[in-house]
């Protein structure tokens, strides 16, 4: 069973894709932004617009990496901004 605190985590950053040790997910908070992701590894998070996908922070990733990651986010743009719609005005 989860406890209070990951269901408060889950609840105000859920994650809503996961590939290999990246982890992109939502800040509840960010409601009035526009369409954009939050992409963690460890201890780094970046922050990448949706519409068009640029990037916005690299939060301590390599320039090499921060590729690697608009790459992903590229190819799954499309979900990701279906998940934001739903979480923000499901």
């Amino acid at each position: 069973m989860a406890t209070r605190t990951e269901l408060n985590y889950n609840e105000w950053m859920p994650t809503v894709l996961r590939v290999g040790p990246y982890r992109f997910f939502f800040f509840a908070a960010d409601r009035d932004e526009p369409h954009h992701v939050h992409v963690e590894r460890e201890d780094k998070i970046a922050k990448f617009w949706l519409d068009p996908v640029r990037l916005q922070t690299s939060g301590g990733f390599s320039r090499a990496e921060i590729g690697r990651i608009r790459n992903l986010v590229e190819e799954h743009r499309e979900s990701l901004m279906e998940a934001w719609n739903e979480y923000f005005h499901g």
